[in-house]
């Protein structure tokens, strides 16, 4: 008898130690509130020209205002020897939509990835996972990162509608037209699109991080998807040319620097996206640069050469933390130089403890967005763009706003009321377009639940 106890004793104990060597976590975040905005357009050319005031009001009760809905699975092993594994997977979730487990091929996969750590040393992980610069901004952000307008950093357009800024459009198909359409848009190169600032994740991609040591944490990445093959038809008269070269790859790196009270963080990443063109008489069409990466997507640019930078710092003063961010993003043309575009922008701002369940935030900035598009001058709808072309650049000077607070019912569970406003002042944005300038506000109340 008192073999058996101590037989089930040892399983037990075994069954215990395992048990403690492995772990899955299901985790997530329900976030649903009423959102409403304000958009006003002034001198817009799509909606009538000069002298044209276009309002426009939306509001509905929905989701993600503070923070992005989502489920999640998280788990690590003990391999001994200080060396462990993990794996995440996450997935967006949309409460008012058809599918409650978002079913965007774009923005439904948030992190999926595994990979090994090593105490003392660092870890290093393969998959789909955030940038450099968007882990850095998660800790030095004074609206963590939120979904409504107004911070010009992580900025973002709830309760509208916007174009994504691109440096072309769609490509005419039609034989012998060498043309890129330009598309009407009432928030087109207005400065605030929906993550204009910098790219938010990759596919792809192989990352590093360091353990501290002195107050020092370095880290990385480097994303690789290529296709190395390339192709050539020359026309009579040697007049044109068809590549045919996929090469997609992207890298970063990044170190952030702690002091007692003081955060310091510094990033850099390059997503370099060549893709297959065609030339005639140094005239291109197919596969035209576009940026990648907007509203927190995974999707790779095109023909682009794409540089960000992030730095930013925070202290905190005891009864208040103090928070200063600059960001500053190029996409130039990987065929032409002279076609870019460019956005910087710096911000601070304020968070705070004013009791013990209530936290406030609030958080103001300013910047520039400049387009310098190596084109020729073309019809209302049309723009040609050529080889190594260089053209006057247009610019737009844009601010943003932001004011929130939260009221803790408990650790998981808050309220928030948030409101953001920002704007743009004159830009022609074409070659008979009217200056527009743009007046956007956007308020959010809701419950968010963690789990």
């Amino acid at each position: 008898m008192k073999k058996s106890l101590l037989a089930v004793a040892a399983i037990g104990a075994f069954a215990s130690a395992a048990q403690a060597q492995s772990s899955v976590t299901v985790y997530g975040i329900l976030d649903v509130g009423y959102v409403g905005s304000s958009m006003r357009s002034s001198n817009n050319a799509a909606a009538g020209g000069n002298g044209t005031v276009t309002n426009t009001m939306s509001s509905a009760i929905t989701d993600s205002a503070e923070s992005t809905s989502r489920l999640g699975f998280r788990g690590t092993e003990d391999l001994g020897g200080g060396l462990s594994a993990f794996f995440t997977i996450e997935t967006a979730i949309t409460p008012n939509a058809g599918n409650a487990i978002s079913s965007s091929t774009a923005t439904a996969n948030r992190q999926a990835f595994a990979g090994l750590k090593k105490n003392g040393w660092g870890s290093m992980a393969l998959g789909t996972q955030y940038t450099t610069i968007h882990n850095a901004l998660a800790a030095t952000d004074p609206g963590q990162a939120n979904n409504v307008m107004g911070n010009v950093i992580y900025d973002k357009g709830v309760g509208a509608t916007y174009t994504a800024v691109r440096n072309s459009v769609a490509a005419s198909t039609s034989a012998g037209t060498n043309t890129i359409s330009q598309a009407a848009s009432t928030q087109q190169f207005a400065g605030n699109q929906n993550n204009t600032s910098y790219t938010v994740r990759s596919n792809n991609m192989l990352t590093l991080s360091s353990d501290k040591f002195a107050g020092v944490q370095v880290n990385g990445f480097y994303a690789l998807n290529s296709s190395e093959t390339n192709a050539t038809a020359v026309a009579q008269g040697g007049t044109s040319y068809t590549g045919g070269q996929n090469s997609n790859f992207a890298w970063g790196l990044g170190a952030n620097y702690e002091w007692k009270k003081l955060f310091v963080t510094a990033n850099y990443q390059n997503f370099t996206n060549k893709n297959p063109f065609t030339t005639a008489a140094s005239v291109y069409t197919v596969g035209q640069p576009v940026q990648n990466g907007f509203g927190g997507t995974s999707v790779a640019g095109i023909n682009s050469i794409d540089n960000q930078q992030y730095y930013a710092a925070t202290y905190d003063f005891g009864i208040l933390k103090a928070y200063a961010q600059f960001v500053d993003r190029k996409t130039t043309d990987a065929m032409n130089p002279n076609n870019y575009l460019r956005r910087t922008a710096q911000q601070i701002g304020v968070r705070s403890y004013i009791t013990p369940t209530v936290e406030a935030w609030a958080s103001a900035g300013n910047g520039k967005l400049t387009s310098s598009a190596g084109a020729a001058a073309g019809s209302a709808a049309t723009t040609t763009y050529v080889v190594g072309q260089a053209t006057g650049s247009q610019s737009a000077n844009f601010m943003g706003y932001q004011l929130g607070s939260n009221y803790w019912l408990s650790k998981r569970t808050n309220l928030y009321a948030i409101y953001g406003q920002q704007g743009t002042g004159n830009a022609a944005w074409g070659t008979t377009q009217a200056q527009t300038s743009y007046r956007n506000s956007n308020y959010a109340v809701g419950v968010r639940h963690t789990f």
